[in-house]
């Protein structure tokens, strides 16, 4: 079985932060402007998986090691593309609204969990939500909760922490209690190698500009302010392995 390692410096960790992030820079990206807000045809493979091939190769390694240690590693969520990612935002928003809270506490409801359109790392290709196929479980199944203590997930968890980054997998919002932005997915994994080079060429993007321009359901209400603040907690405050 070939796996596949991925090493990343602790210096290129510490230069992520130095850049403005709403503001575009000048290095040329190989990555589109489409293609970094999910509005781009990609090529994606595996039936129900649908990963970049790279990633898609590494994921299948993965699954077969933990299927061979008697876990099912399964795919509940990959690649959404923008307008997949629209309709959730504009669901909980009306859910949000329509129960009596106001435009701006909807829309801090929505970003503890769920991204805003255009800015999901699930529209590259690269990052999935998993759990454990074999326990019985039944609700909700992306619940901290199931992948903790007596949880049906917790061998799954045990095993990603192990292994999971000798196959180029890192879980992207940690339990770090300082890290901002989304709360902790103990579900949400990233191919490294792909989604690294992908997040610097989001991070040259006029963030802002590219938002001002969208009409989903609560996007008049976002600020300079807000997006800056947004996409410093929300889209980089994540696992330093993944910047």
């Amino acid at each position: 079985m070939k796996r596949r390692t991925f090493i990343k410096t602790a210096s290129t960790s510490s230069l992520a932060f130095a850049v403005p992030t709403i503001f575009p820079l000048t290095d040329p990206s190989p990555y589109s402007t489409e293609e970094l807000m999910g509005k781009a045809d990609v090529d994606l493979f595996g039936e129900g998986i649908n990963l970049r091939k790279e990633a898609y190769e590494s994921f299948l390694d993965m699954k077969k090691a933990a299927q061979a240690d008697g876990i099912d590693i399964k795919i509940v969520s990959s690649f959404r593309d923008f307008y997949r990612q629209e309709s959730i935002w504009e669901r909980k928003y009306l859910q949000f609204t329509e129960d009596g809270m106001s435009p701006l506490d909807a829309i801090d409801k929505i970003i503890e969990y769920s991204t805003i359109p255009g800015t999901s790392r699930h529209h590259w290709g690269t990052d999935i939500d998993i759990i454990d196929g074999r326990p019985k479980s039944s609700g909700d199944v992306l619940v901290t909760e199931k992948f903790e203590n007596n949880g049906p997930y917790v061998g799954l968890k045990q095993w990603m922490d192990k292994n999971s980054e000798t196959f180029g997998f890192y879980l992207v919002y940690t339990d770090n209690p300082r890290r901002r932005g989304f709360k902790y997915e103990p579900w949400h994994y990233s191919y490294a190698p792909i989604s690294i080079p992908m997040l610097t060429a989001y991070r040259k993007l006029n963030v802002l500009k590219l938002l001002q321009q969208e009409e989903f359901l609560g996007s008049e209400h976002f600020t300079t302010g807000f997006v800056k603040t947004y996409v410093q907690d929300n889209i980089l405050d994540i696992n330093p392995a993944l910047l």
